[in-house]
């Protein structure tokens, strides 16, 4: 199994058929793209348990561990903060 960007190209080409189109033309290839997406995106996160808290996927960077150390609050994922 690969891992990253590599598995989900991977899970397209061979799970999901995408080396060939079903549709003629360029518009209606991107949309059958587009509407792919959003289905592994739906099964994936299906299968997540909603009881297990969310956890960023990679370790904290040096400015997070910063913060982390000296006690200051910081929001799980920075682009979350509004303004």
């Amino acid at each position: 199994m690969c891992s990253g960007i590599e598995g989900t190209v991977c899970e397209f080409a061979n799970g999901h058929g995408m080396r060939q189109c079903r549709y003629r033309g360029e518009g209606k290839a991107h949309v059958q793209h587009v509407l792919t997406a959003i289905a592994v995106n739906v099964e994936r996160l299906s299968r997540q348990s909603p009881s297990l808290p969310l956890r960023p996927s990679r370790s904290p960077t040096a400015f997070q561990d910063f913060l982390d150390r000296h006690g200051l609050s910081r929001p799980l994922s920075w682009r979350a903060v509004s303004h």
